[in-house]
């Protein structure tokens, strides 16, 4: 038995509560996934999990071995990591999750820069405003926009964008520029955005000194950011995205400010990881390199 090999395939079967999903993490067939269990069962003269045909759930004895198998194999990674790096430069692969509108107009076009340092890592890039389940899913790390509610996770903040209201030339010759807020609920059409998990609208939000305004619902609204940008500069209303996406958009003359004396907060993001994950040394590199491309280069944009 390969004693290392069955404690990940161990790990992996915990952390994703499925032999399946621990078999495709690992790329390996599931009857291997289940033997390498049986086996280090066997080796240890313990049961390990409880099977049924509709969940796999960890004994008493079987959690005490996980977070043993975790610190050790944690060891191990540290060690190879360590011998690999001092005689050449992090390699491998990594599965990396990101917002639709963060990873197209802000990581992919910085992702040149990544690769000229490191050109022996690959990455799988999953764009989509989805909320991935990290471990379920094999995802080395997410960048997460707003408020972190996953507690399990090592969270870093990375940025903070701020907002713009715009509309397309097209729309304000059309309708007019507002001179206030209170018009785009009567007057104008207002493009938003929605959370795919559960359809709740997300608010537009205009403050001014002390006084705030909120608008929910809206005319047309999608539940990805690369959607309502496209709404925008299809001219079907007036919207609110990130500065730093409509920029471009802005200096072509697609898109045109309005309301500029009221602002949006910004909204934060951060890098998530497993606590157990940032022993890969190419994890590790690829966190350090987005750290220094927009939280150390970009402290609020």
């Amino acid at each position: 038995m390969n004693q290392l090999l069955a404690m990940r395939a161990f790990i992996r079967v915990v952390e994703t509560g499925s032999f399946s999903r621990a078999a495709e993490q690992l790329a390996l067939p599931r009857s291997t996934i289940s033997k390498l269990i049986i086996d280090l069962e066997t080796h240890l003269a313990i049961k390990l999990l409880n099977r049924t045909t509709r969940k796999v759930a960890t004994t008493a004895e079987g959690v005490t071995y996980y977070h043993q198998a975790v610190r050790l194999l944690i060891e191990v990674d540290a060690m190879d990591n360590a011998v690999r790096t001092s005689k050449s430069n992090p390699q491998g692969h990594l599965r990396i999750d990101a917002p639709s509108t963060f990873a197209t107009s802000l990581l992919i076009p910085a992702l040149k820069a990544f690769q000229h340092e490191y050109p022996d890592i690959t990455i799988a890039l999953g764009v989509s405003d989805r909320a991935v389940n990290i471990v379920g899913e094999g995802v080395d790390c997410v960048v997460r926009a707003g408020r972190l509610d996953e507690q399990a996770m090592v969270g870093r903040h990375l940025v903070e964008l701020g907002y713009m209201t715009c509309a397309s030339p097209t729309y304000l010759e059309r309708y007019g520029v507002p001179s206030h807020p209170n018009e785009l609920e009567t007057q104008h059409a207002r493009l938003g955005y929605f959370i795919a998990a559960n359809n709740q609208p997300m608010p537009m939000v205009f403050e001014r000194g002390a006084e705030r305004l909120e608008m929910g619902g809206g005319t047309y609204s999608a539940n990805d950011g690369n959607g309502l940008l496209a709404m925008m500069l299809a001219g079907l209303g007036i919207g609110q995205h990130f500065t730093r996406c409509l920029q471009p958009h802005i200096d072509s003359g697609e898109l045109v400010p309005v309301l500029t004396d009221w602002i949006r907060p910004g909204l934060p993001f951060h890098i998530l990881y497993p606590p157990n994950r940032h022993q890969s040394a190419r994890l590790k590199v690829f966190i350090e390199w987005l750290l220094a491309t927009f939280r150390d280069r970009y402290p609020a944009i």
